[in-house]
């Protein structure tokens, strides 16, 4: 079973991959009304992440972050990904794939948190239900 500590790590973990995930694709040619979405997406992402740091710091507690080497690799894979074919179905398909792995990780952790501390809670639901959103958003551009 997971604490509140190791959810909100996980919570905060989830965002950051995500904001490197659109930040390694907005620099890409694509339809605006994609890069909206995708800007959209990287503003909820950073709340989230506010929010979880909100959290941490209230408590007197030091999140663990995402390493800087699993940073520069998602960024890299994420380019590699995309060289050659920047076609926004390309960059949909690859933001559907790091939101289910996101969800997956989400419900896992709601069904492995046995402290039901609702602040972490809440946060940790905001952020299963951006996933969600975020891959019914992205289907249109497949």
């Amino acid at each position: 079973m997971k604490n509140s500590k190791d959810i909100l790590s996980s919570v905060l973990k989830t965002t950051q991959m995500g904001q490197i995930g659109i930040r390694s694709v907005l620099d890409t040619s694509m339809r605006p009304a994609l890069r909206k979405a995708l800007e959209s997406q990287l503003h909820e992402y950073d709340s989230i992440e506010t929010e979880a740091h909100s959290i941490a710091t209230q408590r007197g507690w030091e999140l663990k972050e995402l390493d800087p080497g699993v940073r520069m690799m998602t960024d890299m894979m994420t380019r590699m990904k995309l060289y050659g074919r920047n076609t926004d179905s390309k960059i949909a398909g690859m933001m559907i794939q790091g939101n289910t792995r996101g969800m997956i990780k989400g419900l896992k952790n709601i069904h492995q948190f046995a402290d039901q501390d609702s602040q972490v809670k809440t946060v940790s639901q905001k952020l299963l239900d951006c996933e969600t959103a975020n891959i019914r958003q992205m289907q249109g551009y497949l």
